[in-house]
Parts: structure tokens; sequence; C-alpha cells
């Protein structure tokens, strides 16, 4: 399988991540074990969690996707096999938020416990922190990587300005720089990226890897009217997609699928890893036969002629 290289990290990803934002809330331990494993041996290679996943769950604390993960590692010995993908920043409780000095150098330690790990590959600002001077979240960063905690760092949920602007702090400050953006971004939700965040990535060679890339599962086409709101715990989310739009891209994926003797989830994401700067798309799987669904798209090659075809079917 061609990787990709993320940024100017020297890190080598597969063109599919696997979302574990699912661990500890709608997969147990036993499933999430399963599709590790299933992952792993299909020769793909990035893992990406946080911290907080799955606080939101009742019963849970945060914590659970990285405990969970950490359990396989031991279990498998596979740590030289992955890349794994954390981040921190994100409300755990009220006193456990954030990126200041204190807190990140206080998380990254709970996340190497959780994981059972002496390092994470691609540590990332979760959310941006207004609160805290970008200098000291970088000077943060700079040490976990002096001490071989963190090999590269990112950040998730930035605008392009204030991306910039860290890319600007860092090259000031001689400060490792984030190399890497996960960002919202499918075949529907496109405005946010495009807009001014995809040629900041591709200007300065910042690896992305998109997260909600078959937005809620509506791309997956089991979400076409009110009466699938039940399908799963995210169907009121994905029927939200419906509509005008919605439908047209739906249009579109079938009659592309159809033509390729895909699926429908395969052909979007087919879509996704495809664009200019993209490294990988982060995608959630319930089960094995699903996963091995998913990881099917990236045997498929659209044509030119459907890649444009559904980019126009998307526009707003």
């Amino acid at each position: 399988m061609q990787r990709r290289i993320l940024g100017r990290s020297g890190l080598q990803v597969a063109p599919i991540a696997l979302g574990a934002s699912v661990f500890g809330w709608t997969v147990d331990q036993p499933t999430a074990f399963r599709l590790l494993d299933a992952f792993v041996a299909r020769g793909f290679n990035l893992i990406d969690t946080a911290d907080v996943y799955y606080v939101w769950a009742p019963g849970n604390a945060g914590g659970e996707s990285e405990t969970i993960i950490g359990n396989w590692l031991r279990q498998r010995r596979r740590r030289d096999d992955v890349i794994l993908t954390t981040k921190v920043g994100e409300a755990l409780a009220p006193d456990r938020k954030g990126l200041s000095r204190a807190y990140v150098t206080r998380a990254v330690e709970d996340s190497l416990r959780r994981l059972g790990t002496d390092y994470i590959d691609l540590y990332l600002a979760h959310v941006d922190d207004a609160a805290t001077p970008l200098d000291e979240t970088l000077e943060a960063f700079a040490r976990l990587v002096d001490q071989g905690k963190v090999r590269v760092i990112g950040a998730s949920n930035y605008q392009a300005p204030r991306l910039s602007e860290a890319l600007e702090a860092s090259r000031r400050a001689g400060y490792p720089r984030y190399e890497c953006l996960q960002t919202l971004y499918n075949l529907y939700d496109r405005a946010e990226f495009e807009g001014g965040l995809m040629p900041l990535c591709r200007e300065e060679n910042v690896g992305v890897t998109a997260y909600r890339s078959l937005a809620r599962g509506f791309l997956s086409g089991k979400y076409r009217s009110e009466a699938h709101r039940d399908r799963s715990r995210r169907g009121a989310d994905a029927i939200a997609y419906l509509g005008d739009r919605g439908n047209r891209i739906l249009a579109a994926l079938d009659r592309i699928a159809a033509d390729h003797r895909a699926t429908v989830s395969q052909v979007a994401l087919a879509w996704l890893i495809a664009r200019p700067g993209i490294a990988a798309a982060i995608a959630s799987a319930s089960g094995v036969e699903q996963l091995d669904e998913l990881l099917g798209s990236v045997d498929l090659s659209l044509a030119p002629a459907a890649l444009d075809a559904l980019t126009a079917a998307s526009a707003a």
C-alpha cells in the first residue's frame, strides 16, 4: 500500500485512519480488539484517539478509548506497527482543559499511562485555546519533543488565521511546528476547509487528516429519510444532512458506486483521499465487516470524470 508522508514530519501513514472515538462508547473492548487486529493485518497504521474520548457517554470519565488501545498494545505487542495520534485540550473536567504549559505537561503523562507507551507519535492540540498564548503552548510541545515523549505535533479544529499564526510563531522561536491539521472535511462539509485552510496547508506543506469523513454516516447512504433516524445512535445527526444538496450528493454517489461495483461509503472515501493535500481520512467502524468495506476504498480508483462529477454535485 502506498503511504503518504504527513507534512514534513517523515511519518508515513496509510490513507485511511482508524477513528477510535467510538471505543468505550458504542464499541466495547473485545470488538475494539477485533477491529484493531483487522486494521493492522490489512497494512494500515494510523490510529486516531483523544484523551477526551468518550467522556460524554453516561458513566464515563474520559480516557476510555486510550485505555482500550493501551490494553490492545500490551496484549498484541504491535507498538512498532502503528502510528498513534492522541489529543489534548478538550475539556475532561472544569479544571482539566486547555493548552497551558501546566495542563499539557500533566495531560501527556495521563495519555502515556493509559496508552501504555513511552511516546506518542502525533500529539494534537484538540481545540484552540484563545486564553493561552501560542508561544506557551508551542514551548510546552517543544519540551515534550525534546524529552522524547512526543515525535510530532499538530493541531485540530484551528481556523486558517490561527494556524498561520502558530506556524509563524514556531518559525520565529525555533519550536517544532504543527505538521498536521486534523479538520472537518468530507463530500458534504467542504466550505470550512476549502475556504482558507486548504491553500494554507498546501503552501506550508502541512499534512491533513479529515474527520467525519462520512458526514456522521450520511455519506454511507443508509440515511435517506426521516424514517431512518433510528438506524443507529447517530441517525439523528445523519438525517440532518437531508435536503436538496444532500439528495444530489447521494444520487451522484449511487450512480458512481453502481458504475464501479463499489459501495456508497467507498466512493465517498475514495473522493476524499484523492483530494489535494489529504493524507488520510479518519473512519470509524462498529464491526470488522464494516471496517473491511471502508478500507476497501483505497483500492477504488475513480476516474477524473467521476471525481469531477462528485465535486460538482456537492458544490454549495
